[in-house]
């Protein structure tokens, strides 16, 4: 945490001395000191834009995140219809998701339902396959093992594959948080009458840099907070799957010297 805030504090000021040094005009690149002022003079409009955006993120990521299990388990638990939803699961990553916004836009109109949608579709991919990935590559030995105690199907499923697959399920919830706030803010700019992308188009407009800049620092750390909300609840939810890349029983394991 220390590390991080000593990493932004040497990015704002690399950034301040760019613009002293090379005098860029406010309207191109404003001061950081500009930007807290555009953020403490609007905070209650950029609060209640950050709102609209954050229900949006979050509809979007439970929504995704629930669809994406479904078509893992889905494709898992039923082999004759794999053959043609996987198909289908690639070919809708060969559309891009961008050029579908203005679709959205029509079908859903310029409300919530639009944005959360384009959230929704972002977020599923990276789920649907991490999930899917994890459930059929359990370890064989464990499946044996179930087999020979005679456990059914749905049971070698739900209490074999499935706990052994949340690993996986966690890594892709993780890249799903950091990604669901990209389909809010597009959809936005497609078109919409609120949140913080909408906030953004009209500050460009009007040439308000300070501003479209207090609004992107907003989002940053909304999407940082999902991302470490997400991490650690992961974390909590999955105990035995600890991190230990750079575990001291780790290091001390590759240190000693064979006798």
């Amino acid at each position: 945490m220390i590390r991080g805030l000593i990493a932004a504090t040497g990015l704002v000021l690399l950034w301040q001395g760019f613009v002293w040094l090379t005098e860029v005009p406010p309207f191109l690149l404003p001061s950081p000191f500009r930007v807290a002022q555009a953020l403490l003079a609007r905070w209650d409009i950029i609060l209640g834009h950050a709102l609209i955006t954050g229900t949006e993120i979050l509809l979007g990521l439970a929504l995704g995140a629930l669809l994406g299990c479904a078509m893992a388990l889905t494709l898992v638990a039923w082999p004759a219809g794999r053959r043609w939803l996987l198909p289908l699961l690639l070919v809708s990553q060969a559309i891009p998701v961008f050029a579908i916004a203005p679709l959205l836009t029509l079908w859903l109109g310029f409300g919530m339902g639009s944005k959360v949608a384009m959230a929704t579709m972002i977020i599923f991919f990276p789920v649907a396959t991490a999930f899917y990935d994890g459930l059929r590559r359990t370890e064989p030995g464990l499946l044996d093992l179930a087999s020979t105690m005679g456990a059914s199907r749905g049971a070698m499923l739900w209490r074999v594959r499935v706990p052994a697959a949340l690993p996986a399920l966690a890594s892709g919830l993780r890249v799903a948080a950091g990604v669901a706030p990209i389909g809010a803010v597009v959809g936005e700019w497609v078109g919409s009458s609120a949140g913080l992308g909408y906030l953004m188009l009209q500050a460009n407009g009007r040439s308000q840099a300070d501003v479209m800049f207090a609004a992107l620092f907003v989002l940053a750390l909304m999407a940082l907070a999902l991302w470490f909300a997400t991490d650690r609840l992961l974390r909590r939810a999955i105990p035995w799957q600890p991190d230990s890349l750079f575990s001291p029983d780790l290091h001390s394991f590759n240190d000693r010297k064979p006798t």
